[in-house]
């Protein structure tokens, strides 16, 4: 047998499976923390569970649409749009059957769904606009988690409204480490931010002060240590599961 054709075939199949997982590895952390968070203050139920894959193959399918949009050459992704979109119809599906109540939240999410699309039909989904649409998208889905349990949405609205401040300022952060380094009109107002976000859950609960804290304090000093891309995102895992701990012990 040709050793060529045996070297090339791990690499052809690693290449088709990039072609259907995004390059945004940090959008798993915004994905599944509101997720955890919703059920877990709400209480599990089986709904739950195709919840969880709707919501992820739903992410990967307006990923590959916005692509489309963007490119103005859908049939290139094609095969992701059809596999994807093979996957979260039946899941949403049996989600919205077994609890119709969360129908109340698809006019939101079109809404915001419609503005992600808009940028990237202009080519400006780095926008700031278009990150907060797809923030308050992934926070939503604590008042779904809320509503599959039958629990009142006031139940979990401080913990939407941590979870909104902590993942907008995970956005300005990030820039400022990657897209804006080395802007001080930036850094200054993703510190701004984070001072006023720090205010607003003392305000709601003052034990989350501290985690607050130490997000302000990598908004403000990790700017400056030029760090990696990688390095950037195992931190911000960290502060994710340090926001996730602090959102479940207090409220």
């Amino acid at each position: 047998m040709n050793t060529a054709v045996v070297a090339d075939r791990p690499v052809t199949r690693r290449r088709r499976v990039r072609q259907f997982v995004p390059p945004q590895h940090g959008a798993w952390a915004m994905l599944l923390l509101p997720y955890t968070v919703g059920v877990a203050l709400a209480g599990p139920r089986w709904p739950h569970l195709p919840l969880l894959g709707a919501w992820l193959t739903g992410y990967l399918l307006s990923y590959y649409a916005f692509q489309a949009i963007k490119s103005r050459r859908p049939s290139r992704f094609t095969p992701q749009l059809l596999v994807y979109g093979l996957l979260a119809a039946p899941l949403a599906a049996t989600v919205a059957l077994a609890r119709p109540a969360v129908l109340w939240y698809a006019p939101g999410y079109a809404a915001l769904l419609a503005v992600n699309a808009g940028y990237a039909w202009r080519r400006r989904e780095r926008a700031l606009l278009n990150d907060l649409a797809s923030v308050a998208q992934s926070c939503l889905l604590v008042f779904v988690a809320a509503t599959i349990a039958g629990v009142s949405v006031t139940r979990v609205t401080p913990a939407f409204a941590v979870l909104l401040l902590y993942l907008f300022g995970t956005v300005l952060y990030v820039k400022t480490m990657i897209r804006q380094r080395g802007d001080s009109r930036f850094l200054r107002l993703s510190v701004g931010y984070h001072v006023l976000a720090l205010a607003a859950v003392v305000w709601l609960d003052v034990l989350l002060g501290p985690v607050f804290l130490l997000l302000l304090l990598r908004a403000a000093l990790l700017p400056a240590r030029g760090l990696r891309p990688v390095q950037v995102g195992m931190i911000e895992i960290w502060c994710c599961l340090v926001v996730l701990a602090g959102v479940l012990a207090t409220l």
